[in-house]
């Protein structure tokens, strides 16, 4: 594709030791995907992307001949078992995926677990039940992370989404086992820490979403790194507000408005460019079928809420990233789910998709907007499988699933 970069060209660096650093032939691996994916009422999987995205580290270690062993959370079934949270529609969506037969466990420790690992010939395949099935997941217990590492000869962390947590099967498994990151893993870095770390100019970070609050360490961390800087989504009403605009019933923080000035009034400050919504999309309600109507953005009136950008908008931003080389978008423009106010994010998903620039979309609800808006995964350059652990590592922040890792330098 015309924006298909290299990593390599982004200078992005994980210093960690990675699957292809270790023998692993006849070896037990204990690979920590993120198999954490939607499913309908009827338990089908609606979108298998992250499951995918596994794929190059699960072949890998089949090819090399080692024993995979699969693990996952799913959902948040706050330590009890409940089937609605089973794992076990993704060891057959796996088997489907990976033409071959991958053995579902019951549980992901005790007796029949350790048996049937020890059974397990090279190259095949095991999936374990769900690790937050038991509350020690997410204390951290130790007890539960050396009963886990005892499935295992090394242990490969593949699931980036999950690499926020300190969790037992994400940083207490690694006391006890060697620990490297996997291929997802070790895009994700190269790819996020890359783009902040020496981006191809222009730079220009695309922000939406609903809350300011979450987004406000990334503007932290990229004002002195970028070249423009668009806010859309719920979060600019509170940037517009703190301007003196009335925003009607919009979403706004309020306990941020002196926070966004001083963000906004530094990044204008060094010269970088600041895109706001000119106009919106306004109803009085969130609800299919609402009447909607375009205004601008100083004309929001009291009862009204801004749900989407305006046409005017999206044509201010298409242009301010048309000189683009490197794209960074995370966060939608409008409540896209609902028709009506879709048509901002998916315009601004088909502009970035035609860029020709390096384009990295953020995990979670912006992900999801480029499959809705009917954008290619092919066509943007990379799409990060993590929400809260992108934006943290976004924002300069330290990741303790990747800390946790074994240091490349201690290989030798």
């Amino acid at each position: 594709m015309k924006n298909n970069v290299s990593p390599m060209e982004i200078k992005g660096v994980l210093n960690k030791l990675t699957i292809a650093d270790l023998d692993i032939k006849g070896k037990r691996l204990f690979i920590r995907a993120d198999f954490n994916v939607p499913l309908d009422d009827d338990l089908n999987i609606t979108d298998d992307r992250r499951i995918r995205s596994t794929l190059p580290t699960i072949n890998y270690a089949i090819d090399e001949g080692a024993k995979v062993i699969l693990s996952s959370h799913l959902g948040r079934p706050k330590g009890k078992v409940n089937p609605r949270y089973s794992l076990a529609p993704i060891a057959k969506r796996l088997q489907r995926l990976l033409k071959k037969e991958v053995t579902f466990l019951p549980d992901c420790i005790g007796q029949q677990v350790e048996k049937a690992v020890k059974e397990m010939k090279d190259g095949d395949v095991a999936l374990l039940e769900n690790l937050r099935f038991h509350i020690e997941e997410e204390t951290n217990d130790e007890g539960f992370s050396r009963a886990l590492s005892g499935l295992a000869d090394y242990y490969i962390n593949d699931a980036f989404g999950a690499s926020h947590r300190v969790h037992a099967s994400i940083v207490g498994i690694t006391k006890f086992l060697p620990s490297a990151a996997g291929f997802l893993l070790k895009k994700e870095i190269e790819y996020l820490q890359g783009v902040v770390n020496s981006p191809v100019r222009p730079f220009v970070a695309l922000l939406g979403g609903a809350k300011v609050s979450g987004k406000i360490g990334v503007l932290g961390n990229l004002e002195s790194k970028v070249d423009k800087v668009i806010i859309g989504g719920g979060m600019a009403y509170t940037f517009l507000k703190a301007s003196g605009y009335s925003v009607g019933d919009s979403l706004v923080e309020d306990e941020m408005l002196d926070s966004v000035n001083n963000i906004r009034e530094r990044i204008i400050s060094k010269g970088i460019k600041f895109y706001l919504p000119v106009d919106c999309v306004i109803a009085q309600s969130i609800e299919p079928g609402a009447e909607s109507k375009i205004v601008p953005v100083q004309e929001i009136p009291n009862g009204w809420k801004a749900l989407d950008i305006g046409p005017a908008s999206v044509r201010l931003f298409i242009e301010a990233l048309s000189n683009a080389k490197t794209i960074l978008w995370n966060g939608p423009m409008g409540v896209f789910e609902i028709d009506a106010f879709s048509r901002g994010t998916f315009a601004i998903a088909h502009a970035i998709a035609d860029a020709y620039a390096l384009t990295i979309v953020g995990g979670g609800d912006t992900d999801l907007a480029v499959t809705r808006a009917g954008v290619s995964p092919e066509s943007i350059s990379f799409i990060s499988t993590g929400g809260g652990a992108s934006l943290q590592l976004l924002e300069g922040k330290e990741l303790p699933g990747i800390a946790a890792l074994t240091d490349k330098r201690l290989k030798d």
